[in-house]
């Protein structure tokens, strides 16, 4: 009966928490900005390369497409540097109404001639974006009780992952139907109303002191930080040689499909699985952190990627689809333990450089593990690679559950 209670309470300060965070009005309208933003971002990552492609016929510019919104992450220490000079939350609405600007730009493009502007514009979206991130990850430190933030990464999780599972198909919808100008314009008001709602926060926020030092020395700041502290380093880590692992994984899912016996369009079942996952972590990682802590909660999350990386050698598409769902829980745990811990332990006025590091040594290595993955299933059968993947992957989570240094 004890124990029974015990749960019942458990499950009631949950839920509480889940409202606590909903209900904050600062965390709310976070939320909001990044479900709207979210949206035309997805939409328009998939359909710039459909776009390139009907323009060009290449599929080699349709990739340099997405590799161009995805390239500015290399330079996220020295981007996240930009989000330390000045208050975070104006940047924040500066930098989405100056997006929102930037993407009319796209109107103009109607031939393969005007090829140039779509990927310069998609260039300095991607560098926005990583300014943009940094500057969030830094603001939401500041704006949301630190008992929360967990909750609240998660919670950001599924809204990103949410909007991937719906964005690109109305987007592809749109492209469709009224071209990819249309795309650009709905992403342009997208910024616009993310702007309008970052605007209505209520955030004390001091003014940075003015720098003493060069932008190398500040840049290199925020590594320093991540890589003397000891809570830190092992998270980041752990997550960089995580995703690298998981770009390789990603790389063999069109022999998974071939070995299955379905067509390449089977893929996209896949990733619906692996996205519902995620959206359904993001609402736990909260609770589930503070009763494992940071660390034990990415260790798990890893080892149950490593477990489901593996069993997909099965060749059996309920197994495949259930793998592809437990990855989607698994691999975001360690990216919201990483994140949460580098909000909580990061000084104010080092945060956007420290999370701007972090997420390059987080996302960058994916890039890497896709590419090698590229060789290796040309070369290497599927069985033997799932299978050594999947031993691979638990090296991290060993590490992690390794006694933290000091205690």
């Amino acid at each position: 009966m004890k124990t029974r209670t015990t749960r019942a309470a458990r499950a009631t300060r949950q839920r509480w928490t889940l409202v606590r965070v909903l209900r904050d009005r600062n965390a709310g309208l976070y939320l909001g900005g990044v479900v709207i933003s979210g949206f035309g971002t997805s939409a328009l990552w998939l359909v710039s390369g459909i776009w390139v492609k009907d323009l060009t016929g290449s599929n080699g510019l349709a990739a340099l497409s997405m590799l161009a919104m995805w390239a500015p992450t290399l330079f996220g220490p020295l981007l996240g540097t930009l989000a330390d000079r000045t208050r975070r939350g104006p940047l924040l609405i500066r930098t989405n109404l100056a997006l929102a600007a930037l993407l009319l730009t796209l109107l103009a493009v109607d031939s393969a001639r005007s090829l140039w502007l779509l990927l310069a514009v998609l260039l300095v979206y991607g560098a926005a974006g990583v300014v943009h991130d940094a500057a969030e990850a830094a603001l939401v430190a500041t704006a949301v009780d630190p008992s929360l933030l967990g909750d609240f990464n998660g919670l950001r999780m599924t809204a990103n992952e949410g909007m991937k599972l719906v964005a690109p198909l109305a987007g592809a919808g749109i492209y469709t139907a009224y071209g990819g100008a249309s795309v650009a314009l709905l992403d342009a008001v997208t910024f616009v109303l993310a702007a309008a709602l970052y605007a209505c926060l209520r955030v004390d926020e001091p003014k940075p002191e003015p720098p003493t030092t060069g932008w190398r020395t500040r840049t290199a700041e925020g590594a320093r930080f991540l890589w003397s502290h000891r809570g830190l380093r092992p998270l980041v880590l752990a997550g960089g040689a995580t995703m690298l692992l998981s770009g390789v994984n990603g790389a063999t899912v069109y022999a998974l499909v071939e070995a299955l016996g379905h067509s390449p369009a089977y893929a996209g079942v896949l990733y619906v699985a692996q996205g519902v996952g995620s959206v359904a972590v993001g609402l736990l990682s909260g609770p589930l952190m503070r009763r494992l802590g940071e660390r034990r909660f990415a260790a798990c999350g890893i080892a149950l990627t490593a477990v489901a990386v593996g069993v997909r050698a099965v060749p059996s598409d309920v197994v495949a689809l259930g793998a592809g769902a437990a990855v989607g829980v698994g691999l975001p745990c360690v990216l919201v333990a990483a994140l949460t811990a580098v909000q909580r332990e990061t000084p104010g006025p080092l945060l956007g450089r420290a999370a701007g590091t972090a997420n390059t040594l987080l996302f960058a290595p994916t890039a890497v593990g896709l590419a090698v993955g590229a060789g290796l299933v040309e070369i290497v059968a599927l069985q033997p690679l799932l299978a050594g993947l999947g031993l691979a992957t638990l090296l991290p989570a060993w590490h992690l559950r390794r006694p933290r240094p000091g205690g």
